[in-house]
């Protein structure tokens, strides 16, 4: 055992025995003391579906880190189910919720001086949170996704939480009616996991083995089936491992293994809150990453995977299918991939996937053959233009038509748009504006699925655009832009459209603009005052004052020196 642990009361000797006497408690032995201490973050909650079959996964990883002789330390941290807070003032909690995960985990791991960290997540900012944290500390660490969902089934076909909102869009226009709402409401939800299609906590633990930092084909596991148990012990043994080589999270996660993540995350059809939260974590880990590193991976991969929300399946299929493994040799069959990047287990990208073949199986289509994908390229587009100097990310699979123009309808939340499309008040051609729900504005970034699921539901996806500097749901599709920046609050241009204003939003050239003179924006800007802060006190209020535009990833602990 290398003698550079940072924890390592025992070297201390009898100068540290009060430390000692306190772990003889917790249950150390004489022959513990000479073991690394490593924590076990534990997001288990019975909020959501998506956590509240962790703690299980924490006592196989407790098992498994006393197997491999190593002293696990238990702790909790928290999570906010983006789902049930969804369209709810409880939504701005939900990326503030982020920076607490990673401040809680940052806070116990280093205020205790553990030598290694093992975070088990589930619901969508357990993940972000956890790498940031990992990546702020620098400690030997893994991550443990919790597993996906099953679907439920409805008519012949899979449902996931997103069809339940979809539904209310459909109900409110007429093409379901109250039994059959009620019914997909019922099935949507089965049982514990993570929302099933590649939303965003699918798409971050797919994003997450690609950096390396998560045992192969474990971010597709079910969360119910026992190979995600076993998965979770393994992943015990391998950080055991990674503590007694000292093979440390920076050493992994460099500018090769960032490229890696979001050509994966553009293969399979992924959230847009991954560029959130991937450049996050760049930012804790000291590399360099910007929205235009999209934009340039985009260009060149393509869209393989025919995954929910704008394709027909869900992770278990792909899981089937082989996971990300086979979408990563693929990838690095054809060049896209860095196949020297390391991984947790000390073996490259390339060595992971040597025994992988290098197309998919034709048994199953959820993994397109490299000659057939889905899309020439991928899906997130970094758009720019008057209203978004600093950049806006779209989603643009799934749609017909990727260039709109029309009329701005404007809304100061998200609220008063839903209640506008339920109200049937918005028409095909119109361009949604939804503002003062960015990172400070919100503050917290809200996600819009019940609106974009609304115009889903109301057949007005290919029809209607939406832009806002709030953020989406990883179940959200159609003509949509987000993260607009800068944003509303900070005097950004969104704040400056007005009721009927033409607006561009054009996806192939990549640009978002209001269509009217610069003399007449600036006219508009000199007239501009700033909002009220909604929050004085507490969390919201806090978090408004020290986070970072959306275009660096929403960080709030940016410039603080």
């Amino acid at each position: 055992m290398p003698d550079n642990f940072k924890s390592h009361v025992v070297t201390q000797g009898v100068q540290r025995s009060p430390n000692r006497a306190m772990l003889r408690a917790v249950g150390f032995g004489d022959d513990d003391f000479t073991k690394p201490i490593v924590g076990v973050a534990n997001s288990y909650s019975t909020i959501t579906p998506c956590n509240m079959g962790i703690n299980q996964l924490a006592l196989r990883a407790e098992a498994g880190l006393r197997q491999a002789q190593a002293m696990p330390q238990v702790f909790g941290t928290i999570t906010i189910s983006d789902g049930i807070s969804m369209g709810t003032e409880g939504m701005k909690y939900s990326l503030v919720s982020r920076e607490v995960i990673a401040d809680s985990i940052e806070t116990a791991c280093t205020g205790q001086s553990m030598d290694g960290v093992l975070a088990i997540g589930g619901c969508d900012k357990n993940m972000p949170g956890a790498m940031i944290a990992i990546a702020r500390m620098n400690i030997p660490a893994i991550f443990v996704y919790g597993g996906t969902i099953k679907p439920g089934h409805y008519n012949g076909r899979d449902l996931t939480v997103v069809s339940a909102f979809e539904a209310v869009g459909q109900h409110s226009a007429g093409k379901i009616d109250d039994a059959e709402l009620l019914e997909v409401e019922r099935r949507a939800c089965p049982g514990a996991g993570s929302c099933g299609g590649m939303y965003t906590a699918n798409t971050m633990s797919s994003a997450f083995e690609a950096l390396g930092m998560s045992l192969p084909y474990s971010s597709t596991m079910a969360a119910e089936d026992e190979e995600k148990a076993d998965s979770t012990e393994k992943s015990a043994t391998v950080l055991v491992a990674a503590i007694r080589q000292q093979l440390l999270p920076r050493q992994i996660l460099t500018r090769q293994a960032f490229e890696n993540a979001i050509a994966v995350v553009m293969a399979i059809g992924g959230s847009t809150n991954a560029v959130l939260h991937l450049l996050a974590i760049a930012n804790a880990a000291g590399v360099e990453l910007v929205l235009d590193d999209f934009e340039t991976i985009r260009a060149r991969v393509p869209v393989l995977c025919d995954l929910k929300p704008s394709g027909k399946y869900v992770a278990t299929d792909l899981h089937r299918a082989g996971g990300i493994p086979q979408v990563m040799k693929m990838l690095l069959t054809h060049g896209l991939l860095h196949g020297d990047a390391l991984t947790i287990t000390g073996q490259t990208i390339a060595e992971t996937l040597a025994d992988i073949p290098t197309e998919p199986s034709p048994e199953q289509d959820v993994i397109r053959p490299w000659d057939q994908p889905l899309y020439a390229q991928g899906h997130l587009a970094i758009l720019r233009g008057n209203l978004a100097t600093e950049g806006a990310v779209a989603k643009i699979t799934g749609i017909k038509k990727p260039q709109i123009t029309g009329p701005a309808r404007v809304f100061e939340s998200e609220e008063d748009c839903l209640r506008a499309i339920l109200d049937k008040k918005i028409q095909a051609g119109d361009i949604l504006v939804i503002r003062y729900e960015g990172p400070k504005g919100g503050p917290g970034m809200r996600e819009m699925l019940a609106p974009t699921s609304a115009i889903i539901g109301a057949g007005l996806g290919d029809a209607v655009g939406l832009i806002t500097d709030g953020r989406f749901s990883g179940g959200t599709y159609g003509m949509v832009v987000g993260h607009v920046a800068p944003e509303a609050a900070v005097g950004g241009a969104i704040a400056l459209i007005q009721e009927g204003d033409s607006i561009t939003i054009d996806a192939p050239a990549r640009l978002l603009q209001v269509n009217i003179s610069e003399a007449e924006l600036a006219q508009r800007r000199a007239q501009w005052q700033p909002p009220k802060p909604r929050y004085t006190k507490g969390v919201l209020a806090k978090y408004a004052k020290l986070v970072s535009s959306s275009s660096l990833g929403a960080v709030t602990d940016l410039n603080l020196g």
